[in-house]
This record gives C-alpha cells, sequence and structure tokens, in this order.
C-alpha cells in the first residue's frame, strides 16, 4: 500500500518507518525542509530506541521516503495520516490549526477516492472538522471526489514506541462507513496476524478512548501519589503499599509509581483538553481536575523537601541531578518534573549540574539560556562527574544507569551525603547505612 503521513514528529515518524518495515510505500511529508534534509541523511529529531535503524534502512531500501511537497505525495497515495501537533492553547484546549490546515491540503490535492486518517490526538468531533474542511476545498475546486476520516488513535510509550507500534495490544479504528473499515483492516493487516486486534467504533467514540486512556493512566499516578503523601505524614512506607495493592488484578502494578510528576507531550496536555471539553459542554470534571492539581503540586515536592532542608535561600549551594526527560527511554523533556525543580532551585540562587543519557542536547534547546551562560546550570559528561563537590543528589528520572549506583564513590566526591530520590529507586536502609541522609517520597520517616 502507498501511505502519506503528514507530520515528522514523534507519531508521524514511528507510525511511518513501521508501516514501511511492514513493506508499504511511505512518504512522510513535513514543511519543515531543514527536518526533512537531515532525515534523508539519517539525523532524526526525536531519539527513540530502534528507530534510528528502521529509518535509516527503510529509506535505503526505498520504501521510506521524505518530501516537503503534500502535493506530490498525492499523486501516488489515497491513504493519507495526519500526525501534526495539537499544542494546548492557554485554556488547556487542543490548538488544531495545524491539523485544518493540513486538511485544506488535502482538499486541494485528492483526486479519486481517499481515506483520512486522524491519528494525532484530537478531541471528539475534530473528524467532524476535518470532514468538512476537506469537503469545502473540493467544493471551491468544483469537483466530486469520495474521501472518508478515519480516527486511528496511537497508544505509544515514549521509550517503546517502535515495540508497541510493531506489536500492538489493540488498534483503535474509529469509521462511518464500511469500505473505510475494510481499507483499514487491509491496512493493519500485517500487524493482526496472530489475532484480530482492531476494535472498531465510531469515529467519535475512538476521538473519546485515547482521550479516556490517557486520562485514566493519568489518574493512577495522581492517585498513588496522593496516596505517597498521606503514607508520609503517617510513618507507613510508601512502597510496601504500592506492593500491596499491586498485587491485586483489578489495580496491577502499572502506574502505581509515586514520583515527583508525570509530564511528557500526551498525559499533561490530554488531561487539561478533556477537562476543556468537558467544561464547554456543561460538565465539571470534579476527579481530572484533582487529577491535574495533585500532579502539578507533585513536581513541587522536591523542591520543598529542599527547602526545608537547606532553607529558602540557597545561594552557595550546588546540587547534582540525575536525569532531566520526563522518563527513560527519551529526550523529550515536555511538561518534565526536572524543568519545575531546576526554576525553583535556580530561583533561590543554586547551582546545578546535571546529567541525563540522552536529553542534554535538548536540555539546552529547551532551558533558559542564562542558565547556562550564567553557570548557573553545568551538564556534566557523565553522572559521577556530575555529583562531584555537590551538597545533594537529586534523582529525578528512573533511568537503569542510575539504579545501581556506587555509593561509596558517591560519599568520597560530595560535600554533603544527602539524597533526594524522587523515583524511589533506592532502599532507604541501604543508602542510610551507606552514611547518607535519605529523602525519598511518601518515605520520609521510614
Amino acid at each position: 500500500m502507498k501511505l502519506t503521513i503528514i507530520g515528522t514528529g514523534y507519531v508521524g515518524l514511528v507510525t511511518g518507518a513501521c508501516f514501511a518495515e511492514m513493506g508499504s510505500i511511505v512518504t512522510c511529508v513535513d514543511i519543515d525542509r531543514t527536518k526533512i534534509e537531515n532525515l534523508k541523511n539519517g539525523i532524526l529529531p526525536i531519539y527513540e530506541p530502534g528507530l534510528e535503524n528502521l529509518v535509516i534502512q527503510n529509506y535505503k531500501e526505498g520504501t521510506l521516503k521524505f518530501s516537503t511537497s503534500l502535493e506530490q505525495a498525492a499523486e501516488d497515495s489515497n491513504i493519507f495520516f495526519i500526525a501534526v501537533g495539537t499544542p494546548p492553547g492557554e485554556d488547556g484546549s487542543a490548538d488544531l490549526q495545524y491539523v485544518l490546515q493540513v486538511a485544506k491540503e488535502i482538499g486541494r490535492n485528492i483526486n479519486d477516492y481517499s481515506v483520512i486518517i486522524d491519528k494525532s490526538t484530537v478531541p471528539v468531533g475534530t473528524a467532524d472538522k476535518v470532514k468538512s474542511t476537506i469537503q469545502k476545498e473540493l467544493s471551491d475546486r468544483g469537483v466530486n471526489v469520495e474521501f472518508d476520516v478515519v480516527s486511528n488513535p496511537e497508544f505509544l510509550k515514549e521509550g517503546a514506541a517502535v515495540n508497541d507500534f510493531l506489536k500492538p495490544d489493540r488498534i483503535i479504528v474509529g469509521v462511518d462507513s464500511q469500505r473505510a473499515a475494510e481499507q483499514m483492516k487491509r491496512l493493519y493487516a500485517p500487524f493482526s496476524r496472530n489475532r484480530e486486534k482492531i476494535i472498531s467504533m465510531n469515529v467519535r467514540d475512538a476521538e473519546m478512548t485515547k482521550y479516556a486512556a490517557n486520562s485514566m493512566l493519568a489518574t493512577k499516578i495522581s492517585f498513588m501519589n496522593e496516596i505517597s503523601n498521606i503514607c508520609e505524614k503517617l510513618g507507613v512506607d510508601v512502597e510496601n503499599v504500592r506492593k500491596g495493592i499491586g498485587s491485586d488484578s483489578r489495580i496491577g502494578y502499572s502506574f502505581i509509581y509515586p514520583g515527583c510528576g508525570y509530564g511528557g507531550s500526551c498525559f499533561p496536555k490530554d488531561v487539561k483538553a478533556l477537562i476543556k471539553t468537558s467544561k464547554d459542554n456543561g460538565f465539571e470534571p470534579e476527579l481530572l481536575n484533582a487529577v491535574e492539581k495533585r500532579n502539578n503540586f507533585q513536581k513541587q515536592v522536591l523542591s520543598d523537601k529542599i527547602i526545608k532542608k537547606f532553607g529558602k535561600d540557597l545561594s552557595g549551594k550546588t546540587f547534582c541531578m540525575w536525569g532531566l526527560s520526563f522518563k527513560p527511554g527519551t529526550d523529550d523533556m515536555r511538561e518534565s518534573s526536572s524543568s519545575v525543580i531546576l526554576k525553583e532551585l535556580m530561583d533561590s540562587g543554586a547551582i546545578v549540574k546535571a546529567f541525563d543519557p540522552v536529553a542534554m542536547d535538548q536540555a539546552r534547546k529547551e532551558l533558559p539560556e542564562n542558565w547556562f551562560t550564567e553557570g548557573r546550570l553545568k551538564l556534566e559528561a557523565n553522572q559521577y562527574k556530575a555529583i562531584e563537590n555537590t551538597d545533594a543528589l537529586i534523582l529525578v528520572t528512573e533511568w537503569k544507569t542510575f539504579r545501581q549506583p556506587d555509593f561509596k564513590l558517591m560519599a568520597d566526591t560530595m560535600r554533603q551525603k544527602i539524597i533526594f530520590d524522587g523515583r524511589n529507586q533506592y532502599d532507604p536502609a541501604e543508602v542510610r547505612e551507606a552514611g547518607f541522609e535519605y529523602h525519598g517520597i511518601g518515605r520520609e520517616n521510614v
């Protein structure tokens, strides 16, 4: 099959590379000429394990192409994936300007029956807007071309996106016609060889499913963070509580790890968007409001612990931060806890030495330039270089390389032996036995 993917960001590039790997001829389109030229030269705009090899190999084989021209791509394709960004507006709503701009271009260029697939995360009712936008362009051209708009939300975990796409646990397809349903079934046939994974539903149902899924996962995280704060007040070890409730199959262990808040491109944006959609339709989403409020509070927890220990004026104090990305396996720093904590430390006069296995370049782009030029934030070559002559370690992202550090080496090089464990990676007893003062999430008094 010949596909056109519009947008070469996280979703678009993974989608294009994985369909190409399964034998489709894919053209990825983006208006950013620099990004397209970089991709042709094997330079990816994102870090995702396994993706670079897929892109380079399929580009060499000719199954994956890159272009800045949707008009040119449309000459040889009748399946279009819209995979552009939907950034949150100031009111939390999803900004659909890029989605609708792509819809206009599609309407200007299709000449035969086409399937237009919303892959971007979009609010309920977006497919209707895409459909009317395309139809208007066709009417303006004075042509009668049949087309269907399909909702096919992605469920990709950053850090495991390639595997998630190639081996999906389900494929949600929202369709309004049998013709579109058959096209989607054919398209995803290579991913459903062992068992049927497509779950078909109406378009609006599929749009809602994406938001409901991410909001549910965000709710589990915020719930566990709420429990961790109660545990801390009561002198209870939240890790034992987590194990106790996770063993219940109705709850499970996924997304019940207490920490310093969730981030990334999905959960914060999608929760906000669903809250806005609910309010616009006359419903006050009290639970989702609480999920977002708890998460915003949780990102301040480590900063509060640090200030409680050292005081509000952190001038003269140097901290080591391990982890900058919002989670392991990605360089994504959007809505990251590290950004919030760093701002608090910078505002209080601290110096921070940081290390992350893959997010260092992204940090230089995302964080204020003056933090670097003024020498207040220093990115170090490795985790142990970052910890030298510091007053405390702040663990923010639970990368594997941080799980079993050399506590003796750390003790020999730090000014003060203090650990603020934002992901509960360490056993408090082991850390204290090594001579460190330990501060965890929901484990302060254990």
